[in-house]
């Protein structure tokens, strides 16, 4: 027998409990993973593939985690908010670029994409040599492989996006000497996480082959979305080739999986959830039980089944009981177009009756909120948490709300597309992604955002194409945690964040003063913590 160790680089699976046969007999009546998997492969297979999206949830350990608080509040779209400025002082600490290995949320944050490697890895070592059975059919078993590779390289890339260069596991760790690993360059990483995906699109299905029970699965689509979202970054960060990010594009919209949603709003609503423009989102439900611990342990990680976003991001009012995170700035309320629709549903205005307590609900001087996972309707009340017969759902936390997170909209292929189309040197092909994403937008008002260039002083050439997408990728994708990561792939994040900040208010350059933004890193450290139990033996930043 082996016996599996999950520190906190990997993460623990409950069932996987054996011993060193060399050392003591075993246990009777000790399940091992072996047994495990032999006395029913079907179910245990479905379990541990279930098992290994779990990690994709997790929003909360001992700090709560959202990558928003990367995504977000690290850009110029987004402060930190909160009571105060030292609510959650470690986000405030980054927000500001003082960044040490010792920070609670990087710590957290790195972990939790661990765990759901080593549960992955586990599914990829045992499923595909298991028998099969009543449930366990060949067709599935392909399927299933192929969910654990596209989950994997999911989070190798939540990973490589923040941290760099990272170590690169793909087996189950069986002794103590496994856990130092060697930190691959951040270019091999981006490769191990094509191949998977690569890997992924063979074996998945389309989405429309899937039951509506069982939407939120990797399919095809979302691992050639993801295929052309990892070869754009490679080809920004890297290779400048942009060519198979191209391929992968025209693959996801020949499928005819994928539209746009008729109404834009209606992706941000519990109606909306797995639609025509979901290309992958992460599965959230209602849930009974507190984040808070018990007197038996934090509430994390493996605990929660609903987000915390909702309530991490709503006002802090009586009426909505928010704690007020995540808040846009003035900044990216003055990106978008005279009249565009977007922005309302996006940032969310209270007007002075609404606020109850200023010196909590205006945060160094933004009073704006973030709409879009708050669940507010337009007129700023709360949407109905009520089932399609009108009936009041079952008692739940107020920490825990059932609406998904979507990772990859249809919306964001085109402009991704738009953007390996420029660079391709296909110009046409760019602008009508483009204008699909713009007209949308508009609502048939013809007298609202007019199609490239007759706008915001461009003109019909490459470049400014290419900063027009930028724009839309802004204003259509507003506080999904996207504009952390663009602005670092696209090479100008020290020219962004310096201009965004000369233009903040007096309050925030104050607060954030002295702020060297030439210091900065678009990579976080690996926590200490991480590094103790692994030290980087082959590679120094």
């Amino acid at each position: 027998m082996k016996r599996y160790y999950y520190i906190l680089l990997v993460g623990l699976l409950p069932f996987v409990s054996a011993c060193e046969d060399w050392i003591v007999a075993p246990t009777p009546g000790l399940t091992t993973i072996d047994d495990f998997f032999q006395s029913s492969p079907g179910n245990a297979s479905i379990q541990v593939i279930n098992g290994c999206y779990t990690p994709i949830k997790w929003e909360y350990y001992t700090t709560y985690i959202s990558d928003w608080f990367i995504g977000d509040i690290m850009s110029d779209d987004a402060l930190k908010g909160g009571q105060s400025v030292s609510d959650i002082s470690d986000i405030d600490n980054m927000e500001n670029f003082k960044i040490d290995p010792n920070n609670t949320f990087l710590l957290e944050h790195y972990k939790a994409p661990w765990i759901g490697i080593a549960r992955c890895n586990i599914a990829l070592k045992y499923i595909p040599s298991l028998r099969n059975d009543s449930v366990l059919t060949p067709e599935l078993k392909s399927r299933m492989i192929g969910e654990a590779k596209f989950l994997r390289a999911l989070y190798y890339f939540r990973l490589v996006r923040v941290y760099g260069d990272v170590p690169y596991i793909d087996f189950p760790l069986e002794k103590q000497s496994d856990w130092k690993q060697p930190y691959l360059p951040k270019e091999e990483i981006y490769e191990h996480i094509i191949a998977d995906l690569e890997d992924a699109n063979k074996s998945l299905w389309p989405k429309s082959k899937y039951p509506a029970q069982e939407m939120g699965r990797a399919t095809k689509g979302a691992a050639q979305a993801f295929l052309l979202k990892v070869n754009l970054y490679k080809a920004d960060l890297f290779t400048k080739d942009y060519t198979a990010a191209k391929a992968w594009g025209d693959s996801v919209i020949a499928s005819n999986e994928y539209r746009l949603v008729d109404d834009y709003a209606d992706n941000f609503s519990l109606d909306g959830e797995n639609g025509p423009e979901s290309v992958f989102e992460i599965q959230y439900m209602f849930d009974g039980n507190s984040d808070y611990d018990d007197g038996k342990g934090a509430h994390g990680f493996g605990f929660q089944r609903g987000t915390f976003t909702v309530v991490l991001t709503r006002p802090r009012t009586s009426q909505f009981g928010g704690w007020g995170f995540n808040k846009p700035t003035q900044n990216l309320y003055d990106e978008y177009e005279t009249n565009d629709p977007r922005r309302d549903i996006t940032i969310y205005n209270p007007t002075d009756a609404a606020i109850e307590t200023p010196e909590q609900e205006i945060y160094l001087g933004c009073r704006y909120m973030s709409r879009k996972y708050a669940l507010l309707n337009q007129d700023g009340s709360m949407y109905p948490l009520v089932t399609p017969k009108g009936e009041e759902f079952p008692i739940f936390h107020p920490t825990r709300y059932p609406i998904n997170n979507k990772v990859v909209r249809y919306a964001d292929v085109l402009l991704m597309y738009a953007e390996t189309c420029v660079e391709t040197g296909d110009l046409q092909k760019a602008k009508d992604a483009l204008e699909q994403v713009r007209s949308r937008a508009r609502r048939g008002d013809t007298s609202i955002l007019p199609a490239f260039p007759n706008y915001r002083n461009y003109k019909d050439t490459k470049d400014d194409l290419r900063l027009a997408i930028r724009h839309e990728r802004r204003v259509e994708l507003a506080m999904e945690s996207h504009r952390w990561y663009d602005i670092c792939r696209w090479g100008i994040m020290k020219e962004v964040m310096t201009t965004y900040m000369a233009g903040e208010t007096q309050a925030v350059r104050d607060h954030a003063a002295p702020f060297d933004i030439s210091n900065s890193s678009e990579y976080f450290p690996i926590p200490t913590k991480e590094l103790d139990i692994n030290p980087k033996t082959v590679l120094d930043d």
